[in-house]
C-alpha cells in the first residue's frame, strides 16, 4: 500500500448531517403564527438544516419603495427570521429566543423581484447564538446585503447537537 493510499484510508468517514430540531411546517406556521407582522410576508422556508435555512420572500407591490428597489425593512425582517429559524433549527422551539443585535449592509439595489436568504449560526452558545445572513434577488448569485446578528436564547432543556458537533450541554 502506498503513502498516499494509507493516509486516505487511515481519514475518518464523514459524520452525517444532524437533524434539524424542527420541521419546515413547524418553522413557518411558528413564522406565520409568532411572528405575525414578518409572517404576513408570505415567506417561505425553502430548506432547513441544523443550523442552516434558506427562506423565499415572494415579491409583493407592497415591498418596492420610490427608485424601483425592494425596501429595507423588508429585507432586514426576512434576515432577522431567517436566523431565527437557523437558531431553533438547533435548540428547538424555543420561541423567547430574541434578537440582541443585527448588522445589515446593503450591497448593491435589488430588482422588484423575490429575495432569497441563506442563513447559518456560526456560533452557538449556552445563552447567545451569532450568525450571518446573505440576502439574493431570485436568481442572481450576488448578493444584494450581507446581515449579521446575535440571538439570545433563554434557558432551556439542553441542546445536544449544534454547530461543529458543538454540544452545549457539556458533553464531548
Amino acid at each position: 500500500m502506498s503513502a498516499v493510499d494509507s493516509a486516505h484510508s487511515a481519514a475518518p468517514a464523514p459524520t452525517p448531517a444532524p437533524t434539524p430540531a424542527m420541521t419546515r411546517e413547524e418553522l413557518e406556521e411558528l413564522i406565520r403564527e409568532g411572528v405575525p407582522l414578518v409572517g404576513n410576508f408570505g415567506i417561505v422556508v425553502d430548506s432547513l438544516g441544523a443550523g442552516t435555512i434558506r427562506l423565499r420572500l415572494p415579491y409583493k407591490d407592497d415591498f418596492v419603495r420610490p427608485g424601483g428597489t425592494v425596501t429595507g425593512p423588508a429585507m432586514f425582517g426576512l434576515a432577522d427570521v431567517a436566523l431565527y429559524g437557523a437558531v431553533l433549527s438547533l435548540i428547538g422551539r424555543v420561541e423567547l429566543a430574541v434578537t440582541t443585535s443585527m448588522t445589515i449592509n446593503f450591497l448593491r439595489r435589488p430588482p422588484p423581484v423575490a429575495i432569497i436568504a441563506e442563513a447559518r449560526v456560526l456560533k452557538l452558545g449556552k445563552r447567545l447564538a451569532y450568525g450571518e445572513i446573505l440576502l439574493f434577488s431570485e436568481g442572481d448569485p450576488e448578493p444584494v446585503a450581507h446581515v449579521t446578528g446575535t440571538y439570545s436564547i433563554p434557558p432551556h432543556d439542553p441542546v445536544t447537537v449544534a454547530v461543529s458537533h458543538y454540544r452545549v450541554d457539556g458533553a464531548s
